[in-house]
């Protein structure tokens, strides 16, 4: 199963799990009135108006229900479930942070001089830049026990949670498994259907809280009241009532939660050793999970809400049918088959002061890949989109040669957001001193004198970084970026516009580097993706026509691109775009709409637009570029085209 059809299947997912949370609402309904019709009967003279008797139980609850009762409770309580749940979205809006910071996570700089944290960091990083997509925040819970999360809605709004205790006992081998398994959750959906799940059974929880607030103002009441005042006793029934609903939709709605959650679990392991081709990783922290003391369960007061977003069954569980994680035995087993049923001793150590990465992940297969990727190989497109959320070792590789290249002033740069500022600011400078300088003294009238000062050396340097550096650095300082505030975060687009539109013109670079930077950074409205390719033509046109002109040495050449993509789509009627008539502020809209392309349709159409730069055998450096912005405004993280690169 590739990306696209675990995109499919997580939206399919959704809509069956929310299926199942509303038979678990009218259920409820059901109960509440079943209970209301109780409490009717029970609290006033149920005799027989006609002959005098007494009305048998079962009756007499029957016949103090009516369809309007009914209509009115089951308007209630989808109301209170559906606010509850509303409020609980609202509060989790701002993505992934919003769960590690409940969970007591502390946000790692870059720039660290924790070795521990130094390492993880790295581990992070590589994987991705790697993958294609922004490196997320990290954030440390200071807990012993050994897990992690991510957490999020969407790629761009993914964080990464890891203990202490994951630090301190796994190898850099094994954190790096359960980084990939973190990963996976991230490129697969999964995320969006844990923060779902988290809503919508709050939403059932407000149930119980109302009952168990009614209770306590009974009791309250009772205690002020004579004892021939009745109407505490009622509400505290009421009250009794509604707990009793809230906790077993509770129950119900974890059950449905843990078994989401069970599969999910073993297709992230399964996507973490294809991730990382090395079993031994993400085994060996399932290893040590089980022989440490601390075991994998965190101690925080929300661990059980957010538990299934966990790499290890992060709360007790007296049942197996709420668990929200397989066994360890079944996991490991399914890495390692042939396990002799031992754990691992968990031995917490913390690292040197200083961390040697000359080493990391010692991919040395990868490491050769990236050497002969000079050789002009020709990319195989097929295999590199199959490679969307499932890196190789040479892309691993390619991603630690490539971080490693980085001058330390501007890698340290990326990891604040005042200093990552800076770095956009230099990639979009232009190579001609003169018209560099305009774009310098028209940022300087947007920005502070102080802050041009401070920013003078990063801008310099990154405006002269090797060009196949640009994405790898845009990728690292993605995170840092994201910590801005609103009014930071405009002024800050405002400066990109000014140098951009500096000499009236924009570049494919620019406007590649500005597409990345937006999708990634600023909170956007994600639409239901339902979309055929087929009705949306116009904007599959106006794309390839960019991708094919953006390679080309000629006319023919464009052409010639372009034929080759439409060929792929088999759209008989589009042709290619007169170069003047393409406008790039409208192939944001096309973007935008083509974003909502059902996941299944999407591979064909990132082909297409492949075909365009690989219809030569080259990609050239502006060409890669222009691809990755275009593919991760779609929402497909696009590993590194490992092939010969030209300027």
């Amino acid at each position: 199963m590739n990306f696209f059809e675990h995109q499919d299947r997580a939206r399919r997912k959704t809509n069956h799990l929310i299926l199942l949370l509303m038979l678990a609402v009218l259920s409820l309904v059901a109960i509440t009135t079943f209970l209301f019709a109780a409490f009717v009967y029970f609290g006033q003279e149920h005799t027989s108006a006609n002959a005098g008797e007494t009305l048998g139980v079962w009756q007499g609850i029957m016949q103090a229900l009516s369809f309007e009762t009914f209509l009115w409770i089951a308007l209630g309580v989808s109301s209170v479930v559906a606010l509850g749940s509303l409020f609980r979205f609202f509060q989790l809006r701002a993505g992934g942070k919003t769960i590690a910071e409940a969970m007591g996570g502390r946000l790692l700089s870059g720039n660290t001089a924790d070795a521990d944290e130094r390492k993880i960091l790295n581990v992070v990083e590589e994987m991705a830049i790697a993958s294609g997509t922004a490196v997320p925040p990290v954030y440390l819970i200071e807990d012993d026990a050994i897990n992690a999360f991510a957490a999020g809605y969407h790629p761009q709004d993914a964080v990464i949670g890891i203990t202490r205790g994951c630090i301190h006992a796994l190898s850099r081998d094994e954190l790096q498994g359960v980084i990939a398994h973190e990963f996976s959750h991230i490129f697969h959906g999964d995320m969006r259907i844990n923060m779902r799940l988290i809503s919508l059974l709050h939403g059932i929880l407000v149930i119980g809280l109302i009952g168990e607030f009614l209770m306590r103002t009974a009791g309250n009441r009772s205690v002020r009241r004579s004892s021939k005042d009745s109407s505490p006793v009622a509400i505290l029934a009421l009250g009794l009532g509604l707990l009793v609903i809230g906790y077993s939709g509770i129950f119900f709605g974890n059950l449905i939660k843990a078994a989401v959650s069970r599969q999910r679990e073993f297709l992230a392991d399964a996507s973490a050793v294809q991730f990382t081709r090395n079993p031994e990783g993400i085994a060996g922290a399932l290893k040590k999970i089980g022989g440490s003391s601390h075991g994998s369960q965190l101690q925080n007061e929300h661990a059980a809400e957010f538990s299934h977003m966990y790499f290890g069954q992060g709360v007790k569980s007296f049942f197996t049918l709420m668990a929200t994680h397989p066994p360890l035995e079944d996991r490991i087993k399914r890495i390692q088959p042939n396990w002799n049923g031992e754990f691992a001793q968990a031995t917490y150590i913390r690292s040197k002061t200083s961390v040697d990465d000359s080493g990391a992940m010692g991919f040395s297969e990868g490491a050769t890949a990236v050497n002969n990727a000079s050789t002009g190989t020709a990319i195989d497109i097929d295999e590199t989109l199959n490679q969307i959320a499932q890196p190789t070792q040479p892309q691993v590789a390619y991603a630690r040669k490539r971080i490693a290249e980085i001058p330390i002033l501007l890698k340290e740069a990326a990891q604040e957001p005042f200093s990552a500022r800076g770095l956009v600011f230099g990639l979009l400078l232009d190579r001609n001193r003169e018209m560099r300088n305009q774009q310098l003294v028209l940022l300087s009238e947007q920005l502070p004198a102080a802050d041009i000062h401070n920013l003078n050396e990063i801008i310099t340097t990154a405006a002269d970084i090797d060009a196949s550096l640009r994405l790898p650095l845009i990728e690292l300082c993605l995170s840092a970026l994201k910590q801005l505030s609103t009014n930071q975060q405009q002024a800050f687009i405002s400066c990109l516009n000014v140098l951009i539109s500096a000499d009236n013109k924009v570049s494919l670079m620019e406007w590649a580097i500005y597409r990345i930077v937006l999708h990634n950074t600023l909170i956007q409205n994600k639409h239901v993706r339902n979309r055929n390719l087929q009705d949306m033509q116009t904007e599959v046109q106006l794309l390839l026509s960019l991708l094919a002109y953006a390679g080309a040495r000629s006319e023919e050449d464009a052409s010639l691109a372009f034929a080759q993509a439409q060929a792929i789509l088999n759209f008989s009627t589009i042709t290619l775009l007169p170069r003047t008539s393409i406008k790039l502020a409208e192939a944001d809209k096309a973007l935008e709409q083509l974003n909502l392309t059902k996941p299944l349709q999407k591979p064909q159409l990132l082909k297409a637009l492949s075909q365009c730069i690989l219809h030569d055998g080259e990609v050239t450096i502006t060409e890669a570029e222009l691809f990755r912005a275009i593919a991760d405004s779609l929402d497909c993280p696009i590993p590194p085209l490992i092939a010969k690169v030209s300027n």
